[in-house]
C-alpha cells in the first residue's frame, strides 16, 4: 500500500491475541481475533495492529514459539478477509520474517531494532515498512495500581523532546544501514514507554517538534496510564481522553492513530481532518 501522507489520518486497529493486554481487551481464540479485526475494518480501521505478547508495565515475555502460534493464524486469517494493510506487533526478528510470508506489510517494533537488530534487516529485505519506536521502559521505575494499572515514575531525561529525537535518528540510521527504504519508516515517540504521566502530555504537547525528523508519526495514546491517571479512571472507561489525545495528536501532525475503539475515533478522525487537512 501507498500511504498518502498529510492528506488524511490513518486508523490503525489494536487486534490483542494475547490474554493479558493492560487494556482488558485481549483475546485467546485465533476466531475471535480474525472476527475483531473483521469488525473493525468494517468500523473504519484503515490498517489492522496483530499483536501476540503484552507489553504493558510487569507483562511477562512469552516463547518465540507461543508469539507465532498466537499470531500467525489470525494474520493468515485476516489476510484472506479483509483488504486493508496488516502490522506485526512485534519485537522478534522470527515473528516479522513469518508475519510477512503470512500477509503483514508493516513491522510495528516497539523497542526499535534494539532487541533483535536483525528485524531491520528482515524489512530491508522483504520491503515491508516499519514503525520505529522510542522505548525507555525500565523494570525499575514501574509503579502499579490496582484501579488505574501500570505507569513510570522518575524516568530521567536530559531534555525530553530532545532525547526522543535524537534516539529515534539513531534508529532511523540503523534502520537505513540494514537495507530499510527512508519511505517505509514511520516514527512512534513511544507514549506510554518509559515516560512519566506528566512526560507523556507534555509529548502530546510538543508532538510537533517531531515532524523535524522528516517522517510520518504513528501514536498510541489509547487507554493508556497517562490517560486514566489525568482523569483517575480505569482502562474501560478512557474513550473520552483517548479521543482528546487522538484529536490533538493529530492537529499536532500525527499521521496514524493506534487505538481500540476503531468507530469511535473513525468519526473523531474524519471530522478532525476535515479541520486540519489541506484539501
Amino acid at each position: 500500500m501507498k500511504f498518502d501522507w498529510g492528506f488524511k489520518t490513518y486508523v490503525m486497529g489494536i487486534v490483542n491475541a494475547t490474554p493479558d493486554s493492560f487494556s482488558g481487551d485481549g483475546i485467546m481464540s485465533v476466531k475471535e481475533a480474525v472476527e475483531r479485526g473483521q469488525r473493525m475494518a468494517a468500523e473504519g480501521a484503515d490498517i489492522l495492529d496483530i499483536g501476540g505478547e503484552s507489553t504493558r508495565p510487569g507483562s511477562e515475555p512469552i516463547s518465540l514459539e507461543e508469539e507465532l502460534d498466537r499470531v500467525i493464524p489470525v494474520i493468515q486469517g485476516l489476510s484472506q478477509s479483509v483488504d486493508i494493510p496488516l502490522s506485526i506487533d512485534t519485537y522478534k526478528a522470527e515473528v516479522a520474517r513469518q508475519a510477512v510470508v503470512a500477509g503483514a506489510t508493516i513491522i510495528n517494533d516497539v523497542w526499535a531494532g534494539r532487541r533483535e537488530p536483525e528485524i531491520l534487516k528482515v524489512v530491508g529485505e522483504t520491503g515491508a515498512h516499519i514503525v520505529l519506536m522510542h522505548n525507555r521502559s525500565n523494570e525499575s521505575e514501574e509503579s502499579q495500581n490496582e484501579k488505574l494499572g501500570g505507569r513510570y515514575v522518575h524516568v530521567e531525561y536530559a531534555e525530553l523532546l530532545t532525547d526522543i529525537k535524537k534516539e529515534l535518528q539513531d534508529a532511523v540510521d540503523a534502520g537505513l544501514a540494514a537495507g530499510i527504504k527512508k519511505e517505509n519508516i514511520i516514527l512512534d515517540p513511544g507514549i506510554g514507554f518509559g515516560k512519566t504521566v506528566e512526560q507523556n502530555l507534555e509529548i502530546v504537547r510538543r508532538l510537533a517538534e517531531l515532524k523535524e525528523l522528516g517522517l510520518p508519526i504513528l501514536v498510541g495514546p489509547s487507554r493508556k496510564s497517562f490517560v486514566g491517571y489525568t482523569l483517575d479512571l480505569p482502562p474501560e472507561d478512557r474513550l473520552e481522553g483517548t479521543l482528546a489525545a487522538v484529536t490533538l495528536c493529530i492537529e499536532r501532525g500525527a499521521d496514524i492513530v493506534r487505538v481500540h475503539e476503531v468507530s469511535q475515533v473513525s468519526r473523531a478522525v474524519r471530522f478532525t481532518d476535515a479541520v486540519v487537512r489541506k484539501k
